[in-house]
């Protein structure tokens, strides 16, 4: 057996302590992912080397590496939730608030690109609970800054969800478009998708706006 394949027994887990252990292997699972060079989720027996307890220890608590997987993209979405929150401290506008925190989805995503694409590339299973997580840790703190604005008279009255989904569209889209094609011109990618989320955060001011009254109608 080669030092790769050999795993470091630990301590068995004391009464109580099976929370701590699930938390341990939902965060190395999430290292893997962040200290791989491809987009793939990690293995039970790699999960279970990484933290020196045996396959059959993971199983315990997740019953296959799909359940795994929603746990981790959870987790994921969970610290994103807590950069959000992060970003609004000390803005002084609703606005700002709404704008810092779409910048900050955008700079997670660009920080963690391989942990991102797994989180976001694949729909959850039936039996999943990833979407509740998503909106919690994203379009909730959008959601709530349209509301808001809406209240504020500063955005027009309309569908709030509809409203924060667009704004969520942009994020998300700025985000995706930097992590997976990195190589296009963007120039400077935090002036870059400073600049589309102001775009997108002023124009829901204007959304009501009657465009044939500025451009000219399509024939």
């Amino acid at each position: 057996m080669t030092e790769s394949d050999s795993v470091t027994k630990r301590p068995r887990s004391s009464r109580g302590e099976g929370d701590q252990l699930r938390d341990e292997i939902i965060d190395a699972a999430i290292e893997l992912v962040l200290e791989a060079r491809e987009l793939r989720a990690p293995s039970i027996r790699e999960v279970a080397r990484k933290i020196g307890v045996t396959p059959p220890s993971i199983y315990l608590h997740f019953a296959d590496k799909d359940e795994l997987m929603d746990a981790v993209c959870g987790q994921y979405y969970q610290r994103l939730d807590d950069e959000m929150v992060a970003a609004a401290v000390d803005q002084q506008t609703t606005l700002e608030r709404l704008h810092a925190q779409g910048m900050a989805y955008v700079r997670f995503a660009v920080a963690t690109p391989l942990m991102y694409r797994l989180a976001t590339s694949a729909p959850p299973r039936d039996d999943s609970e990833l979407d509740e997580t998503l909106v919690s840790a994203a379009f909730a703190h959008l959601h709530k800054g349209v509301q808001e604005l809406v209240e504020e008279g500063f955005y027009p009255d309309g569908d709030t969800v509809a409203m924060g989904l667009q704004l969520w569209s942009a994020a998300h889209g700025v985000a995706s478009m930097l992590v997976t094609k990195p190589y296009l011109p963007w120039g400077d990618a935090e002036l870059f998708a400073d600049n589309a989320l102001r775009a997108a955060c002023l124009g829901q001011a204007v959304s009501d706006v009657d465009l044939t009254a500025v451009l000219p109608r399509q024939k």
